[in-house]
């Protein structure tokens, strides 16, 4: 906690924070991060085995073997979120799940899922993107951003 939050706190709230600090477990960091890490090179893995099967099966080049790997992997993800595999795997792996694309599918899944007794426009139309909103949000602003970067430096490059 930041000494400014300490200032502005009584003596028995700083008590209080004294004694809450001396019983709260520790959380486990390392272990954490090498679950995190492990699960989402496993997510990882898998999407290059599923690009990989697409090419050397079905006739597909590295370009176009990208978008049926996102959708199978975006499938299985919602399938697992609805049998609650995924939740149970998140929960032992921490943010490994949510980083890869898996995890924005999960995000709308259970949104779905958990709003659907309210009906299908309302319910699940109108609560899908309201987790997943802010990524999307951001993804298209840090990709526009990223296209002024480049269109800049192209437009320096010609002239």
């Amino acid at each position: 906690m930041s000494n400014m939050k300490k200032k502005k706190m009584t003596t028995t709230q700083q008590q209080y924070d004294a004694l809450v600090k001396t019983i709260e477990p520790k959380r486990p960091i390392v272990k954490n991060c090498i679950r995190a890490f492990l699960v989402g090179g496993a997510i990882c893995t898998i999407g290059q085995l599923f690009q990989w099967i697409f090419i050397n099966y079905f006739n597909f080049d590295e370009k176009t073997s990208v978008s049926p790997t996102l959708v199978l992997l975006i499938f299985l993800a919602a399938l697992f979120t609805g049998l609650g595999v995924f939740d149970h795997l998140s929960q032992w792996a921490g943010c490994g799940t949510a980083v890869p694309i898996t995890g924005f599918a999960n995000s709308i899944a259970s949104a779905s899922m958990e709003h659907k007794s309210e009906g299908l426009v309302l319910g699940v139309a109108g609560n899908m993107f309201r987790l997943a909103g802010a990524i999307v949000v951001y993804g298209v602003i840090s990709a526009f951003i990223v296209a002024l970067i480049k269109m800049t430096i192209i437009w320096l490059e010609v002239m």
